[in-house]
């Protein structure tokens, strides 16, 4: 069996000992999502996978996840590939803590990187466990939040005037990223929910993603989701991943943020992506309430 080795920050273990360039039997993949559950980062290090290794691992923990304002890499239909080249001019991509597609009726259970080209210095994927800090908050802000529902959209990113839109495309991003008017949709989502696996509470709080909290005007909202946002990215609620080649890195959307660190300006960078969709029939029963 493979050996956990926990990062020793908030969140993040390091599985060694097994080969995802083959299929897992059954009991290697229950063990290794009991894994993800209780450490919500897996790292895998020194794997050689192929596109096929990718989807294959994916679909033994769920299904294919949509990727609404990303394009797929070429002879892919899942596989996105985050590109940066080394004179690319464009705004760092993802440098803000966010939870991936929160704006969609069901957002992704969970997204992989795999590393192909990283650049020597720079080029950290941030952490932060969200069911840490929902469990530390504040009772006072905990308060503000209980009961409370936000409003989550991607049209401040993917529409034609977002940050990723008409003026990124102009920049020059390497990045294949399709925007939309269909990112203005609204979808509304509780702060505080209940892992569906673990039953832990954890926090759905990505601020890029909320345009305002309902039934609260734009301006109280505001300050809540600033204040909220200060709280749940703190140093101690972060595990902060060093990146080498081959590694394939799957983390939990539903318990933690994540963002990127730039800092390899002169290098080339790519890692492959591929998000997960929710497959009940392979989750771990959530214990006895």
């Amino acid at each position: 069996m493979f050996e956990v080795t926990p990062s020793g920050q908030a969140c993040g273990a390091e599985i060694t000992g097994v080969d995802l360039s083959g299929a897992l039997d059954a009991a290697t993949i229950s063990a290794l999502r009991a894994a993800w559950l209780e450490h919500h980062v897996l790292v895998f290090p020194d794997q050689v996978l192929c596109d096929a290794d990718l989807e294959r691992f994916v679909l033994s923990f769920g299904a294919f996840g949509a990727e609404p304002y990303f394009l797929p890499k070429a002879g892919s239909e899942h596989i996105v590939a985050l590109t940066r080249r080394a004179d690319e001019k464009a705004p760092l991509f993802a440098e803000n803590w966010h939870s991936d597609w929160s704006f969609l009726e069901e957002p992704p259970i969970g997204t992989c990187l795999y590393s192909l080209v990283i650049p020597p210095v720079g080029g950290e994927t941030g952490f932060a466990n969200q069911q840490k800090a929902l469990a530390e908050m504040p009772a006072a802000l905990r308060a503000r939040i209980e009961g409370r529902t936000a409003l989550h959209s991607a049209g401040a990113a993917y529409a034609p005037d977002g940050m990723y839109g008409e003026k990124d495309k102009a920049a020059g991003r390497s990045m294949a990223i399709r925007f939309s008017e269909d990112a203005r949709q609204v979808q509304k989502h509780p702060f505080i929910l209940k892992h569906p696996e673990s039953g832990r509470e954890t926090l759905l709080s990505s601020l890029g993603y909320i345009m305002g909290v309902e039934g609260m005007d734009d301006d109280a909202a505001l300050a809540l989701l600033l204040e909220l946002y200060e709280w749940q990215t703190r140093e101690e609620f972060q595990y902060t991943h060093k990146w080498r080649e081959n590694m394939f890195v799957l983390w939990d959307n539903r318990s933690v943020l994540h963002r990127a660190y730039g800092g390899y300006d002169g290098y080339d960078r790519e890692l492959h992506r591929i998000t997960v969709a929710a497959d009940p029939s392979k989750f771990i029963a959530p214990p006895a309430a």
